[in-house]
């Protein structure tokens, strides 16, 4: 099939959960014979990465503009081409999953979580985050939903059943080869902390509540944003030396630290699958997460879930015994090997392109 991903920053991933995403599909897409588009805001030094094709087109950097733009001025340009399907991302692109489809391309609208949540946006922006969910529901040939809470949202809200496909992650650590210790850091001394810096991701919270837990480990919060500046100045604001803010880190480096901290806290609010848990749980670690519907249906009994009690479970995850914390993440390793591989979320969007370029095979 011919097939283009529009919505993201393009790939290869260096940003965020939608990026990873686009790059471990497309190019597992790509492996398998389809001829695979990715449309891109940031520039890669080649018009080809792993077998994918990459277009880059311009975008209005705003923080508020810069999704939406890019996506139509994308979406116009494949006007003028032909793909068998179209896989959009973000649920504030569904208005642009109707044009492919007015010209026979079918469209399929990953919507991610209930977006209108999110502290960073304005109401305009929430407004709009509300329209497309009831655009997506009627633009779109098929929504995907990456949570089964997300799907229960969709059918309970508008009455849309959507297609339930996760978000993947490999399983196993890597070796550690020194990028961890460049960091000041000794492996398995450290707790570890990874999302973009925004209000409702709580890295202010984690670095706050750390401070008062006893222990010589480290914190160590990984992000950025590119709208944020003002709270992450408020997240940086810290004297205590067990703290390390080293920014974004992708690649290898992020692999290692994921596979050798102690401990590791997702704290996120809103969303659906949140990459970095799974992440993290398919690196073996023991995980404390934010007690949200979406993080505890990935956690199962393989994690630990935390409310108004993050100083009392990360005290008791650093005090808690080697041999019991490897018992955790082995725990979590066997379940995202279990559910979460990219090679059973790539056949099953594979699939779902499939019955929608070809709904007679």
């Amino acid at each position: 099939m011919r097939i283009a991903l529009l919505g993201t920053r393009g790939i290869p991933a260096n940003y965020g959960g939608f990026e990873t995403f686009a790059e471990e599909i497309s190019v597992r897409l790509a492996e398998r014979g389809h001829a695979v588009t990715v449309y891109c805001r940031e520039r890669y030094r080649e018009q080809v990465y792993r077998g994918v094709r990459l277009r880059y087109l311009p975008t209005i950097r705003h923080k508020y503009l810069d999704t939406v733009a890019h996506t139509a001025i994308s979406t116009v340009d494949l006007l003028f081409r032909r793909f068998d399907a179209v896989l959009y991302c973000n649920a504030a692109n569904a208005i642009f999953t109707l044009w492919p489809r007015l010209l026979g391309m079918p469209t399929a609208l990953n919507v991610d979580g209930v977006e209108r949540r999110r502290k960073k946006w304005n109401q305009l922006a929430k407004n709009w985050y509300l329209i497309s969910e009831w655009m997506a529901t009627w633009c779109c040939s098929a929504i995907v939903t990456d949570a089964e809470a997300i799907r229960k949202y969709y059918l309970d809200r508008y009455g849309k059943e959507s297609t339930f496909i996760p978000y993947g992650a490999e399983a196993g650590k890597v070796p550690e080869s020194g990028e961890i210790r460049a960091l000041g850091l000794e492996p398995g001394k450290y707790v570890l902390y990874v999302s973009r810096m925004e209000p409702e991701n709580n890295a202010l919270l984690v670095r706050q509540v750390f401070e008062q837990v006893r222990t010589d480990y480290k914190l160590v919060l990984v992000g950025d944003a590119p709208y944020a500046a003002d709270y992450i100045r408020q997240v940086k604001d810290t004297r205590d030396p067990r703290v390390i803010m080293p920014g974004a880190i992708y690649g290898e480096g992020y692999r290692q630290l994921q596979s050798h901290c102690a401990i590791y806290v997702q704290a996120t609010e809103v969303g659906g699958t949140h990459p970095a848990l799974i992440e993290a749980m398919g690196r073996g670690a023991l995980v404390l997460y934010l007690n949200t519907p979406e993080s505890a249906e990935v956690a199962g009994d393989a994690a630990v879930p935390f409310e108004n009690d993050l100083r009392e479970k990360l005290q008791w995850a650093v005090d808690l015994c080697e041999a019991e914390r490897v018992a955790w993440g082995a725990r979590a390793m066997q379940r995202i090997e279990k559910l979460y591989s990219w090679n059973a979320v790539t056949d099953a969007y594979e699939a779902l392109l499939r019955r929608l370029a070809l709904p007679n095979d």
